[in-house]
């Protein structure tokens, strides 16, 4: 029997035959037609006794019955789930993006759009609010005079990233390109649109192909993550500008994070590291508005048994106070197979962090996409009560307590290394995992790389994700030399340069052996440490970690966000909302307006810029 689905809340879809069909003959399964391809793993059955999705093992013989070929069919249709999901993309687009709103164009300096090269959306978000903070404007426009720095180039300045970022900045801060479009009229005269007013804006073609050059993802046309190419984007201009400190912008936002072990001795150890920005977990369970949650799923419930689903306009997400967000970054957490040295054992630690510096922008990354079971991506539709202006005092880092006993350096590293397996910096393996990574496969990533770090780790895990060896146990007794080891003639030429031994060998693990990107990364890591083994750390060594950066009070205020549209960070759109004036401003590619109703708890990533009394 073919039947006709639900009817939508709208009075679109079907006429509820399929269903009325199942409340005569109780027969429980239906299949949507225009979801049954050669795999039968993606066919959407549904089962209404359950109300939901289910898989029929069966299913080919059940087609068979009626006469249905499914290896030569295609999909045409969207599953109940994709269905679902689409609806809340669609109210997700119209609220970032502010559609149905009259948004008043905006023209003049520091206003002007970018042109979207092709899934370039990521790249213009980042940038627009990159210069709307104080120190690229400075670096790159107000210290900067365009043609004298075109004569001060290098050679081929289109392959110098400054160059680039000079020309770029002065594109979107002088007001030059931000005008309307005129429109040619039957006289052939030129005169502004008045009916739909744009801008043509600027197109970051240069700018794009040597920031990207480096990179096998951004130099594609492919949608990238805001995140990553941010993070990317400072990287490079840090290296752009290496040897002169004082020119280099991407130090205000860089800040230092202290994390504290302690292990059932008693005796604690520190770790101090840098970042760019604080990542933070979405506790759900501290949702505000728990009863409006149970109340919308009895109606979601209701409204399937009647063969209807909600409207736009009644769903319910979770909405979590940002507060509770960075109380989940500093609050206690169980790191299980901790290595004690003073115990000489894996035990369990409690770990505990905070900031040792406050930059002069503040970046939260609100952690939205997360793995669930099967290794399946999901992003999580929950909105972050986001103030206008945060206080973080409580999560400054006090540092080593009096009274409080460090634990002593891992000798038994040497001592056992014919006989122990390779050690894991467990700090580095618990960020992992706490991102939803198998914790074997953490533990690869942080040895592999010779606790350099978690972005390190992060790099290596997810280039090897898929090798063959991945779940093999970690390599015991003697043979874990040849597991850490590294080539000696690769480690004598990184030597000759000038390189302590120490950090040769650690850059060669985290690079793969590759001497050119070894070199490469020990540049990048400035304050990379020589000593093989990050367990536990004195204070004095790590106060070298926190040498250079600003700081200063603890009060910010919101200045940006940048919103994702889509399924997946490699999909969908980015828009970013910018405070200007004490006025917030929507950038929509080269669409540029006064926002109406800024998304504030649907950001993706929020910059706040530290209020100096």
């Amino acid at each position: 029997m073919i039947f006709c689905g639900r009817k939508n809340w709208d009075g679109t879809g079907g006429n509820n035959h399929a269903i009325e069909h199942y409340n005569e003959t109780k027969y429980p399964l239906a299949v949507k037609l225009g979801t049954i391809t050669a795999d039968l793993e993606t066919a959407d059955v549904f089962s209404y006794p359950e109300d939901e999705s289910v898989e029929d093992p069966l299913l080919a013989q059940h087609l068979a019955f009626f006469g249905i070929d499914f290896s030569s069919l295609k999909k045409t249709e969207m599953t109940t789930a994709e269905r679902e999901l689409d609806q809340n993309t669609n109210f997700d687009w119209n609220r970032i993006q502010e559609s149905g709103q009259e948004v008043e164009p905006l023209f003049g300096p520091g206003y002007t759009g970018l042109v979207n090269l092709g899934n370039s959306c990521y790249l213009a978000s980042t940038m627009q609010v990159i210069f709307s903070t104080h120190s690229f404007c400075s670096r790159y426009y107000e210290k900067q005079n365009l043609k004298t720095a075109f004569e001060n180039a290098p050679a081929d300045p289109t392959l110098d990233l400054n160059m680039q970022i000079i020309k770029l900045g002065h594109g979107l801060l002088s007001g030059k390109y931000s005008v309307p479009i005129k429109e040619t009229d039957e006289t052939g005269n030129n005169s502004p649109s008045t009916s739909n007013v744009k801008q043509e804006g600027i197109a970051p073609r240069m700018f794009k192909a040597v920031v990207a050059a480096s990179h096998p993802e951004f130099s594609t046309m492919r949608q990238q993550d805001a995140l990553e190419f941010f993070l990317h984007l400072l990287d490079q201009v840090e290296r752009a500008n290496s040897g002169n400190a004082e020119m280099d912008p991407t130090r205000s936002f860089k800040f230092g994070i202290e994390e504290r072990l302690m292990c059932p001795s008693g005796k604690v150890a520190y770790n101090k590291r840098t970042d760019y920005i604080l990542s933070l977990s979405i506790p759900l369970h501290e949702a505000t508005n728990k009863e409006q949650l149970e109340a919308f799923n009895k109606l979601k419930a209701a409204r399937s048994l009647e063969g209807k689903s909600v409207s736009a306009d009644e769903i319910v997400r979770p909405r979590v106070p940002l507060e509770a967000c960075l109380a989940s970054f500093s609050a206690a957490e169980e790191v299980h197979d901790f290595y004690s040295t003073a115990l000489d054992s894996k035990t369990t630690a409690v770990k505990t962090a905070g900031l040792t510096t406050f930059p002069d922008y503040l970046v939260l990354h609100m952690r939205k996409f997360v793995m669930e079971e099967g290794w399946v991506p999901k992003k999580l539709d929950v909105y972050i009560d986001v103030p206008d202006i945060i206080d973080i005092t409580h999560l400054r880092s006090k540092g080593i307590q009096p009274g409080e006993e460090l634990l002593p350096e891992s000798v038994a590293r040497e001592e056992n290394a014919g006989s122990s397996e390779p050690l894991a910096n467990e700090l580095i393996v618990s960020q992992l995992a706490s991102m939803g990574f198998n914790y074997l496969h953490c533990q690869k990533a942080a040895i592999n790389t010779s606790n350099a770090g978690i972005e390190e780790a992060m790099t290596w895990l997810l280039s090897h994700i898929n090798d063959p060896d991945i779940d093999d146990p970690i390599p015991t007794g003697t043979g874990n030399t040849d597991f850490l080891s590294v080539d000696q003639a690769s480690l004598d030429t990184l030597i000759s340069f000038g390189f302590q031994e120490e950090v040769a060998r650690k850059a060669l693990k985290a690079s793969g052996g590759n001497i050119e990107q070894a070199t490469d990364w020990i540049f990048s890591q400035p304050d990379v440490s020589s000593s093989m083994d990050m367990d536990a750390t004195t204070s004095s060594a790590q106060n070298t970690v926190d040498a250079g950066l600003s700081d200063g009070g603890g009060r910010y205020r919101l200045m940006a966000l940048i919103s994702h549209i889509g399924t997946s960070t490699h999909c969908g759109h980015y828009v970013t909302h910018i405070l200007k004036n004490g006025k917030w401003v929507i950038f929509n590619d080269s669409k540029v307006g006064a926002s109406i109703d800024p998304p504030k708890d649907m950001g993706y990533l929020y910059f706040f810029e530290r209020i100096n009394s």
